[in-house]
């Protein structure tokens, strides 16, 4: 069966990488929750997707310029919410032993990874005893190697999209690169429509993932598949079609 996971929690329903999100999906049956990591110069670990605040807080400038006050005084946008550290979103989460967590490392605002941000992460996931829960994600086979060197026991998931395939010398080629690698791959829902068929030659189901999607029209086919991994702004959705579809094909 199809697992459902929560993109930045929940973002369609509650503010994207919020504390309110993550305790919120919690109430839900998804199978896992999605969220992403910053590292800023202060040493601090902070969840939120973006490099800069533009886009989700009412502040701008780059995450990794955040001071620990500042993070404290910068508000989500049409929230109460500030950005979390790690930690607060660990110990959330930490609070439900069924959910499993998928932990993106992202790079800076000059697509760069941080530097000591995988020890720091891992070392969080660790002080909070997740480690059989977590998968650590990237886009970057770079990071995801350093994940392999740091935390062997820690499971991993890459993501690709067809612009990031093509500078990876082409899908076939980034996924015989990843094979070894990582237990998961995560492709977007349109390259893995054109390059269904090769892609399923290559790799299981239940190691491949399906983003972001969000509609019925896109997630009910999906599910159909019996993919292994589907990501959505829209949990909740999802688990009502992924219930639909179980009902209709049980025998009467």
């Amino acid at each position: 069966m199809t697992k459902i996971v929560g993109h930045r929690g929940a973002r369609n329903i509650w503010p994207e990488n919020s504390l309110t999100g993550f305790r919120n999906v919690l109430a839900l049956d998804v199978d896992a929750v999605e969220f992403d990591v910053h590292l800023t110069h202060a040493g601090e670990l902070v969840v939120i997707h973006d490099a800069t605040l533009d886009r989700t807080t009412e502040k701008t400038g780059l995450v990794r310029s955040l001071t620990p006050d500042a993070r404290i005084a910068t508000r989500l946008e049409g929230s109460s919410d500030t950005v979390p550290t790690l930690a607060e979103v660990l110990s959330v989460l930490a609070k439900n032993d069924s959910k499993q967590l998928h932990v993106e490392i992202k790079s800076d605002e000059a697509k760069q990874p941080y530097p000591g941000i995988t020890k720091k992460v891992v070392a969080e996931i660790e002080r909070f005893g997740l480690a059989e829960r977590c998968h650590l994600t990237s886009f970057d086979v770079s990071v995801l190697e350093e994940c392999r060197r740091v935390a062997p026991h820690i499971a991993r998931l890459v993501s690709v999209n067809a612009e990031w395939a093509a500078k990876q010398g082409g899908l076939q080629a980034f996924l015989e690169n990843v094979e070894s690698l990582v237990d998961i791959v995560a492709i977007e829902h349109e390259l893995m429509s054109a390059e269904w068929e090769h892609i399923t030659q290559m790799l299981p189901l239940d190691r491949l993932g399906v983003w972001t999607l969000n509609d019925e029209a896109l997630i009910r086919p999906w599910l159909e598949r019996k993919i292994g991994f589907l990501t959505s702004d829209r949990p909740d959705l999802a688990l009502r079609l992924s219930r639909e579809i179980q009902s209709q094909t049980q025998p009467a």
